[in-house]
């Protein structure tokens, strides 16, 4: 029989990555013994219950923890600090904090002056996700073949990532360690920025006087509905996240802004050359997504 790797997980937010993972350690006994979930949501936690997401469910979060061989936070970015500080004294010696953040230098600044010598803490952040949430968005397969992205504490043991990697390859997933400054810039560019544009692009066809924003929703064809899809994520998820990744996302963001303005320059001049030479850069680009399994 094959060890656990770990005798009791809490996971704290089981929304849809956390009821994700829930599902996945569900469909693969032996992976963990005793599933503690909590959240401070009872209609949440009512429907953990009917799903069977957890053998210990409670609204209370430092009682949820004290057992606790690894606690997760699956809760938006903006309050992963607030609810690591509030768990941390109750957590017991030799623990492993991790968590699913898709923001790391904000979360580790805020986490880190609270932490205990006696707790690992192993940041990780699992690259999958849909535009829903929720326990019932969840899916056992979400983060197969997925990138998860680990950025431990400098103070964390080789054992502890160790065992954190070995938990998320067990999810499916693909597993890079790297620094917090990388990851966020990283995740700005191919997560925060899209993200961006889809809620502002969506807000701009709102902003078209009332007949056309009708046809616009009327005619909408695939190239629009695919690009816009991730503008149905949660808003406070999504507000979290590029508050506490702005200095990326706005490094970022001014880069590719001086590119549209560059394309929108070569349009209004009729520079066919520049036209022809940015729509083939995206072209390769795209293809190259696609040779890697991302299409």
């Amino acid at each position: 029989m094959t060890t656990p790797l770990f005798g009791t997980l809490c996971v704290i937010g089981p929304g849809l990555m956390g009821s994700s993972v829930l599902r996945r350690l569900r469909a693969t006994p032996g992976l963990v013994d005793t599933l503690v979930v909590t959240d401070r949501d009872p209609d949440v936690l009512s429907r953990v219950h009917a799903l069977d997401l957890g053998d210990i469910v409670t609204a209370d979060a430092q009682e949820a923890v004290k057992d606790a061989d690894c606690v997760m936070l699956c809760v938006p970015v903006g309050a992963m600090a607030p609810v690591a500080t509030a768990i941390l004294p109750h957590m017991k010696p030799g623990a492993i904090l991790t968590d699913v953040g898709s923001t790391r230098r904000s979360v580790a600044d805020a986490v880190s002056p609270h932490m205990r010598d006696d707790i690992a803490y192993v940041a990780a952040h699992p690259m999958a996700g849909t535009e829903h949430s929720g326990p019932d968005a969840g899916f056992a397969t979400l983060f197969e073949g997925s990138w998860c992205l680990l950025t431990p504490d400098s103070k964390a043991p080789q054992d502890a990532i160790d065992r954190i990697a070995a938990f998320w390859d067990a999810m499916g997933a693909r597993i890079r360690v790297m620094d917090i400054d990388q990851h966020d810039t990283i995740c700005a560019m191919v997560s925060h920025l899209p993200h961006m544009i889809a809620f502002t692009i969506c807000g701009t066809a709102d902003t078209l006087a009332e007949e056309m924003r009708t046809e616009v929703l009327d005619f909408a064809a695939s190239g629009f509905r695919d690009f816009t899809r991730v503008a149905a994520s949660d808003p406070t998820m999504w507000r979290d996240i590029f508050l506490h990744n702005k200095d990326a996302l706005l490094s970022v963001f001014d880069r590719f802004s001086q590119d549209m303005a560059d394309m929108a320059a070569a349009i209004r001049e009729g520079d066919e050359k520049t036209i022809v030479e940015t729509i083939s850069r995206g072209r390769r680009i795209r293809r190259g997504l696609a040779d890697r399994g991302k299409a």
